[in-house]
């Protein structure tokens, strides 16, 4: 699935991140607990530099905790960063991270000056909702609708805090192709920049493998199917999702699939673990380099290949002129 979603808005709020980041002594990074890596913004980790990040895994109580737990021990491995799981459900759970932040900024924390923290997500990730708790009142407009949050702002959360909002800001090229179909299955981006049977074939794909107990619970099957075509065709039966004639209606129920995997009535489920994301990696790594290869092969049969004989012949004849020219100019 070809993702192309980077407004112009995005572009500029990524400029004024880079912009402000030297007056910053923390950053603060909300991930989609289920999706830690493919909500975490490649670019932010390329400009915080040496600032110490807090990477908050927010919607925990919709992701796998066993998996939830992993991820954190996988983040906190890269120096400089800590983590903290959040969810709406238990807002008084969100204060710890004004504690954490003190914490970490222990030497700003004892003089008179503000610890200025700047907070950062990908759309729909819950970063506005977040905001609104801890400053006690309602600062950031909320919604499921991603991009709510269009302008970067200051917000003094008192207690010697003061926290740079900025909007949620994907980047110009996602390199993994899985991560692409995760932040599409999760809400992260409209669903008009989505195809829903291609999303919800992926997505039929990963939770039949990962979560065949829950998927077959949740569609009240006999058996679950071996196939994503066949579980959802399954599932559509079951769910009255058919057309005139019979046919089963494919985009009615991976729309379905996804609503139900978006608001959490599927269950707790990540759609992606550490050990997955090692594996894709090098096999990105592979695909890159074989890639690179073809090119390189390409261009010298394009170059091979645009000399004829006779041509060939002549640029031999050059060249030996040259290094015949070369050399009697040596003996001078």
């Amino acid at each position: 699935m070809a993702l192309q979603w980077f407004p112009g808005h995005m572009h500029k709020a990524l400029k004024e991140i880079k912009e402000s980041l030297p007056q910053v002594d923390i950053l603060i990074e909300v991930l989609d607990a289920r999706i830690p890596f493919s909500s975490e913004n490649p670019e932010i980790a390329k400009i915080r530099g040496d600032k110490p990040c807090l990477k908050i895994l927010n919607k925990y109580d919709l992701a796998d905790p066993d998996i939830t737990a992993r991820w954190q021990a996988h983040l906190e491995s890269e120096r400089g960063v800590k983590t903290i799981t959040t969810s709406s459900d238990k807002p008084a759970e969100s204060k710890q991270i004004m504690q954490l932040v003190r914490s970490i900024c222990a030497q700003k924390d004892a003089s008179v000056k503000a610890i200025n923290a700047m907070i950062t997500g990908i759309p729909n990730v819950g970063k506005s909702t977040l905001i609104n708790i801890l400053a006690e009142r309602i600062i950031a407009k909320t919604g499921n609708e991603p991009a709510v949050t269009k302008n970067q702002q200051r917000i003094n959360l008192g207690s010697g805090i003061v926290l740079y909002d900025t909007p949620g800001v994907l980047w110009p090229k996602l390199e993994n192709p899985n991560s692409i179909y995760r932040l599409a299955a999760s809400g992260a981006v409209k669903n008009t920049a989505m195809e829903y049977d291609d999303v919800g074939f992926y997505a039929a794909d990963y939770l039949i493998n990962a979560y065949p107990a829950q998927m077959q619970e949740r569609f009240k099957l006999e058996e679950l199917p071996d196939t994503e075509l066949e579980f959802l065709e399954a599932a559509a039966r079951k769910r009255g999702a058919i057309m005139s004639g019979g046919r089963v209606n494919l985009h009615k129920i991976c729309e379905v699939l996804l609503n139900e995997l978006q608001s959490g009535k599927l269950g707790r489920i990540s759609l992606e673990t550490p050990e997955m994301l090692m594996q894709e990696k090098v096999e990105m790594e592979a695909a890159a380099a074989k890639k690179a290869e073809d090119k390189a092969k390409r261009k010298q049969r394009f170059k091979d290949g645009s000399l004829t004989p006779d041509k060939q012949d002549r640029k031999e004849k050059r060249t030996e002129k040259r290094q015949e020219q070369s050399r009697r100019m040596k003996k001078r």
